[in-house]
């Protein structure tokens, strides 16, 4: 996810990482067992979106969406009914914000993808975008067909807070699935968490994260904190490794109420 070995004792941090100039060992967050169960999924299932749907992106462009850098128009290639990121541009978010929701997402890893661990096929989905770069809830997306990492940092994670239940990774070169519900946090008057957010995710229609507690934003270095926000746009992640470029498409979210 945020960073990648480039070295014996080098690393190449993420911006998120710089930005908040966070210090220490990213090792030191990283959960390598126990290993997480690979269930091969079943056939590809795609879902299209329900009446009641935004949808966020069709495969004809990216009016919804914005780049996170330059506040502009969403710099990524459109082509043939998918999104793909186009490296160096930087993440792109949606313009609109929201709440708690449902939300479905297809992507496809290169059949030619190359790297290993966190430097294969990586990207995220941001669940709720609170600030600039990295910043907030990532849930991790990267190629874990056959392809060993830290397992809070895997396909399905709550990137560096809670491992997937399973590895439903299919071939890179598949179109594959996640399917996620998000209950937002919510806030006191004085900025105290009185609630805090829970991911219930799927991918491949296999469920990997079950109604899980978040603790708080996404981090590289160190120990997740909440801080205090209110609606949110959702963020993909223009990850710093060299590997070739995913794809998304039909993505498309659906407002549910804010439970008591």
């Amino acid at each position: 996810m945020k960073g990648i070995v480039l070295g014996v004792g080098l690393s190449l941090a993420s911006s998120a990482v710089v930005a908040q100039g966070q210090q220490g060992d990213p090792k030191a967050t990283e959960q390598w067992s126990p290993a997480v169960p690979v269930v091969t999924p079943g056939a590809f299932a795609g879902w299209a979106a329900p009446a009641d749907a935004i949808v966020l992106f069709d495969g004809k462009g990216l009016d919804r969406w914005t780049a996170v850098k330059t506040g502009g128009a969403a710099g990524w290639t459109v082509a043939d009914g998918a999104v793909t990121v186009k490296k160096g541009t930087g993440n792109i978010q949606t313009r609109q914000s929201f709440g708690s929701y449902q939300l479905h997402l297809e992507y496809r890893v290169p059949a030619n993808i190359t790297g290993e661990g966190q430097a294969r096929g990586n990207s995220g989905l941001f669940l709720a975008s609170t600030g600039p770069g990295d910043d907030g809830y990532e849930f991790q997306i990267m190629d874990s067909y056959n392809n060993p990492t830290y397992v809070n940092g895997q396909l399905g994670s709550i990137y560096k807070q809670t491992p997937p239940l399973a590895n439903p990774a299919r071939r890179p070169g598949e179109w594959q699935t996640i399917d996620v519900t998000w209950e937002a946090p919510r806030f006191g008057a004085d900025g105290a968490v009185t609630r805090p957010a829970f991911v219930t995710g799927y991918v491949n229609g296999v469920l990997v994260q079950d109604h899980t507690e978040v603790r708080g934003g996404t981090v590289y270095i160190g120990k997740p904190s909440y801080k205090p926000h209110g609606k949110a746009p959702i963020k993909l992640q223009d990850h710093g490794d060299p590997s070739q470029p995913i794809s998304f498409r039909n993505i498309w979210v659906r407002e549910l109420p804010e439970r008591e």
